[in-house]
This record gives structure tokens, sequence and C-alpha cells, in this order.
């Protein structure tokens, strides 16, 4: 029923694909229009209203390296830099 298009972005003028899937929850939800933006200009207009998330600099209880996080790091709890904390989620 539906095919995949080919569109342009009205902001940076790339070519981007409207997948039939896509189309078909347009449909479904009801839209009129077809997208005019490409993906990455959709997700950069969505994310200029948010405000920046604050960071913090703190050092990571495992290895001692500096490390950003987004809360105030207090000095009851351990705190661990990305990569020490994705490797100790896996064990």
């Amino acid at each position: 029923m539906y095919q995949d298009k080919t569109l342009v972005c009205k902001d940076c003028g790339a070519e981007f694909v409207f997948t039939a899937g896509e189309q078909e929850f347009y449909a479904e939800k009801g839209f009129q229009h077809e997208p005019q933006r490409c993906k990455t200009c959709r997700a950069a207009k969505k994310n200029a209203t948010k405000p920046a998330r604050e960071l913090f600099s703190t050092t990571c209880a495992r290895c001692g390296q500096e490390a950003k996080v987004p809360f105030q790091p207090s000095n009851d709890r351990p705190v661990y830099c990305s990569a020490c904390y994705a490797e100790m989620k896996q064990q």
C-alpha cells in the first residue's frame, strides 16, 4: 500500500527516506502532512528548546580519573566515571 519516498529536508537540504512503515504510522496517528525535516534536524530542533544539562566534576572512586556527572556528588557515596560504571554494571 505504501512505498518509500525520498524527501528533501527544509533545514539542511539533505535527502531522506520517508519509509512505508513511517507513512503507515503517520496515517494511523492521523497526521495530515509528511515530515519536512530529516531525523538529524528533527532531533536538533527538539533539543534546541531544552536547557543545557549542568555537569559536575568529581574524581572517580575506582580509577581516580576526572568524571563529569549530571548530579551534585555527595561524600557519602562513591561516584564512578562512565567507563568504570559500565564495567561494573557488566559484572
